[in-house]
C-alpha cells in the first residue's frame, strides 16, 4: 500500500509469521489474514470474500503477485469491491481443502496460485487457478474476472448465492462418505493392476508430463513385490533409477525437487520441499534394505544430507522449502551455461567430457542453458570418447564436488523457514529409520533433537499441537495428519532408540487424534479437531496427495498402536478410516498411495516383536538388526526392554509378563495377539520373520 508521499506502507499482513503471508506484507492490496476481522468486515460491507491461496515456494504464485498484487490499478478494484484475504495452504490446508474441492467442482482442475470467490460467510461460488493481466492462453485477465464478479455480486445475488449452496454441496459429500465395504486383500491387487496398467515402461512413474515422483504409491509398490505380485519391483526400480538419473534429482547438491515438467525427469519445476526430501530419502532407503543395491543407499544419503545442510533450522526442527526462483528467475541457482560448466569440471576435453557425462551441450539442453543429468551411463560415454570409464567416473565425482562449491558462491532461492508439525513428522521418521538402517547415530541424533523442538516448541501450555512455528511463534492449532505423521514419528523413534518417553508421546499424540479428529458416526477423520474454528464445512481430507491425508496417517499409526497396546479402539478407528476410502482406493490408486499401504498393514500378517535384554548388550542388538536392518518388514511393531524395566512393561503391554531366556536376550514374535515360544539366537529370529 502507499503512503501520502508515495512510500510503500505495509498492510496486515506484515504481522503475520508465515513467509508466504510476509512476502505480500507490502502489496497495494488492503489485504487480511483468514479471520474474524475480515469476515465481519464482508458482512458489515456487504463485500464478498476474495480468497487467494498459495505457498512461499509456488512459481506461479510469485507470477501472479508481480503481475496483478503488485499492480496499483488491479490492487484498487480489489480494494474497491473485495474484502481481500490471504491463506498460505501449508499453514491452513483445512481452508485450501475446502476451496481446492471448489476449484475442482467448477473447473475440473486446480492448482496453486488458488483463487475463491465467496459470500461473506465463505461460501465459494466461482474459483479458479492462475489468471494474467491480460486475456492470455484462453484465461480471461484477472481485472475482467473482477469486474465481472462484482457486477454479478450487484446484479444477480439470488444467482450466485444459489451457486454457492450448490458448490457447497459437492464439496460437502466427501466429509460424508458412507463404509460400503470391508476393505481386504482384494483391492490391494485390483489397485496393483490399475497401477501396471498406467505404468510408464521406458521412464518409470505413471502418465505424461508433468510428472510426480509420488513416494506414496511407490512405497505401495515396494509392499506389492514383498506380497510376490509379479512385476512390482521391476516397476519400482525403473522409476528410482530414472529419477535419481533425472534434472528432478540435484545431481549437485542432492535432493528432489517439487516434480518433473516433462516425462523423462529431466527438467523440474526447481523448488525443493521439504516433505518430498523425507518421503523419498525413506522410500531409498527400504528399496537398499529389499535390493541391497548401494546406488540407493547413496540417493536416500544425499538426499538427508540436503536436508541437514540446508532445511534445519538451529533449533533443531526443519524449514519447510526452497524457492524454485533466485534472482528473479525460476532455476538460476541449479543451471549451467555449458562454457562454465566445462571450466569448473576441469576445463579441455576432460571438462566437457565431464559435461557430457551429465547431459549438458553447448547449445544447452533447457532454454539456452544447462539442467545436469545422467541420461546415459558414466561407461558408454567413456567408450564413445575413447576414456577409462572408471577414471571417467572419479573426475565426475571430483568435478560434482568443484560445482558444488562454486554454485554455493551463486545467490540462494529462498528458504521458507517455518517449521510445520507434520511435515517434521515425515523428516523425523525418514532420519530415525535410515540412521538406524545404515547405522548412521547422525541421522538418529537429528531426529531426536527435531523430536524435542516439535513437542516443546509447537505444543502450548494447554498441550495442544500446533500446526507451525517460526521466529518463537506458534500458528493456530494443528491437524490431524500433524497429530498422526508426529505420533508415527515419535514410534518410529521408539523402535530405534528404546527410550520409553517417545512410545508415550506417540500414544499421548493418538489419543488426541481420537479425541480430536474421529469421525464417531460416520467413520475416518476430520482434518479439523472439535475444538477448531467453525468453517462452512467440517472437511475430511481422505485422498492422499503431497503428503499423507490425515486419514490416512491416521489409519496407519493407530493400526501400529493397537498392534503394541492390544486395544481394540485404536483399530476399530483404524479400521473405520480405510473403509471410507475402499472404493477409492479400489479406482485411483494414486490418489490413495498411503492408504493402500495402511490398508496392507491391516490386511497383514503383521508381526509383533518383543525383546527383552540390555538394549546396549550385543545379543540383544543382534536380535533388534534382525528385525531393523537386515530385513524391511513393513508390517511389523517393535518395543524391546530391559529385564528389570517395569516401567517399560507397564506402558507397552506387548512387553508385559515377557523375560530373558537363561539370562540371554529373548526374543518374542507374535502375529495378531498369538504368540510363538521364544528365541535368543538371530537365525532363529530370522526363520520366524520369514515364516
Amino acid at each position: 500500500m502507499m503512503g501520502a508521499m508515495g512510500e510503500r506502507r505495509p498492510n496486515r499482513l506484515i504481522h503475520e509469521t508465515s513467509p508466504y503471508l510476509l512476502q505480500h506484507a507490502y502489496n497495494p492490496v488492503d489485504w487480511y489474514p483468514w479471520g474474524e476481522e475480515a469476515l465481519e468486515r464482508a458482512r458489515r460491507e456487504d463485500k464478498p470474500l476474495l480468497v487467494s491461496i498459495g505457498y512461499a515456494a509456488c512459481h506461479w504464485c510469485h507470477v501472479m503477485e508481480r503481475e496483478s498484487f503488485e499492480d496499483p490499478a488491479t490492487a484498487a478494484i480489489m480494494n474497491e469491491h473485495f474484502v481481500c484475504v490471504k491463506v498460505d495452504r501449508e499453514e491452513r490446508p483445512d481452508l485450501d481443502a475446502i476451496y481446492m474441492d471448489a476449484v475442482q467442482a467448477m473447473t475440473g482442475g486446480g492448482g496453486w496460485p488458488l483463487t475463491a470467490f465467496c459470500t461473506p460467510d465463505g461460501r465459494p461460488f466461482y474459483a479458479g487457478t492462475y489468471f494474467p493481466p491480460e486475456d492470455r492462453h484462453g484465461l480471461p485477465a484477472f481485472r475482467k474476472i473482477l469486474l465481472a464478479v462484482a457486477e454479478a455480486w450487484r446484479e444477480r445475488r439470488d444467482e450466485v448465492l444459489a451457486q454457492g449452496e450448490r458448490v457447497l454441496r459437492v464439496v460437502g459429500q466427501g466429509a460424508r462418505l458412507a463404509a460400503r465395504e470391508e476393505p481386504g486383500e482384494e483391492i490391494l491387487r485390483e489397485a496393483f493392476e490399475l497401477l501396471r496398467g498406467a505404468f510408464d515402461r521406458r521412464f518409470g512413474g505413471f502418465g505424461g508430463a508433468p510428472k510426480f515422483p509420488q513416494p506414496m504409491t511407490l512405497g505401495f509398490l515396494l509392499r506389492c513385490h514383498l506380497r510376490g505380485m509379479p512385476d512390482a519391483l521391476e516397476m519400482l526400480t525403473q522409476t528410482l533409477d530414472r529419477m535419481a538419473e533425472g534434472g528432478i534429482f540435484d545431481q549437485v547438491g542432492g535432493g528432489f525437487h517439487r516434480y518433473a515438467v516433462d516425462a523423462a525427469w529431466h527438467v523440474p519445476h526447481f523448488e525443493k520441499m521439504l516433505y518430498d526430501q523425507a518421503q523419498l530419502a525413506r522410500l531409498y532407503a527400504r528399496a537398499w534394505q529389499v535390493t541391497g543395491e548401494a546406488r540407493y543407499r547413496r540417493v536416500a544419503q544425499r538426499t538427508l544430507d540436503h536436508v541437514l545442510r540446508e532445511l534445519r533450522s538451529p533449533e533443531g526442527g526443519f524449514w519447510s522449502s526452497l524457492d524454485a526462483d533466485s534472482e528473479g528467475e525460476e532455476g538460476r541457482f541449479y543451471v549451467w551455461p555449458y562454457e562454465e560448466l566445462v571450466r569448473v569440471a576441469g576445463g579441455g576435453d576432460l571438462g566437457r567430457a565431464v559435461a557430457a557425462c551429465l547431459g549438458a551441450r553447448p547449445e544447452g539442453n533447457w532454454e539456452g542453458t544447462n539442467v545436469l543429468w545422467r541420461p546415459v551411463p558414466v561407461a558408454a560415454v567413456a567408450a564413445e570418447l575413447g576414456r577409462d570409464p572408471e577414471e571417467l567416473e572419479r573426475a565426475v565425482e571430483e568435478a560434482i564436488g568443484r560445482l558444488f562449491r562454486a554454485r554455493e558462491e551463486r545467490v540462494r532461492p529462498a528458504t521458507d523457514d517455518k517449521v510445520l508439525a507434520g511435515w517434521n513428522g515425515l523428516a523425523i521418521s525418514a532420519l530415525a529409520e535410515a540412521g538406524r538402517a545404515f547405522g548412521e547415530p547422525r541421522y538418529v541424533e537429528a531426529a531426536v533433537e527435531a523430536a524435542r523442538f516439535v513437542l516443546a516448541e509447537l505444543r502450548g501450555p494447554d498441550g495442544r499441537l500446533a500446526r507451525a512455528w517460526r521466529e518463537g511463534r506458534r500458528s493456530g492449532p494443528g491437524f490431524a495428519d500433524d497429530h498422526a505423521l508426529l505420533a508415527e514419528a515419535c514410534l518410529v523413534l521408539y523402535e530405534t532408540t528404546f527410550e520409553l518417553r517417545w512410545f508415550e508421546e506417540a500414544r499421548r499424540l493418538a489419543d488426541e487424534l481420537l479425541r480430536l479428529f474421529h469421525d464417531e458416526e460416520g467413520g475416518g477423520f476430520f482434518q479439523t479437531g472439535a475444538d477448531q474454528e467453525r468453517l462452512v464445512l467440517r472437511p475430511k481430507e481422505l485422498m492422499d496427495n503431497a503428503v499423507p491425508s490425515g486419514n490416512s496417517a491416521a489409519a496407519d499409526v493407530l493400526l501400529r498402536m493397537a498392534l503394541l497396546t492390544g486395544e481394540e479402539r485404536y483399530e476399530r478407528a483404524a479400521a473405520g478410516a480405510l473403509r471410507a476410502v475402499a472404493e477409492g482406493m479400489r479406482r485411483a490408486p494414486t490418489a490413495f498411495g498411503h492408504a493402500l499401504q495402511a490398508l496392507d498393514l491391516w490386511v497383514g500378517p503383521a508381526h509383533e516383536v518383543a525383546i527383552v535384554g540390555d538394549p546396549a548388550a550385543p545379543d540383544t542388538r543382534a536380535l533388534v538388526e534382525e528385525v531393523t536392518v537386515r530385513r524391511f518388514l513393513p508390517n511389523r511393531v517393535l518395543a524391546v526392554a530391559a529385564p528389570g524395566d517395569q516401567a517399560a512393561r507397564r506402558a507397552v503391554p506387548l512387553l508385559a509378563g515377557r523375560t530373558t531366556v537363561d539370562g540371554r536376550a529373548a526374543a518374542y514374535v507374535c502375529r495378531r495377539f498369538v504368540c510363538e515360544l521364544p528365541v535368543t539366537e538371530p537365525e532363529a529370529l530370522a526363520a520366524r520373520l520369514s515364516a
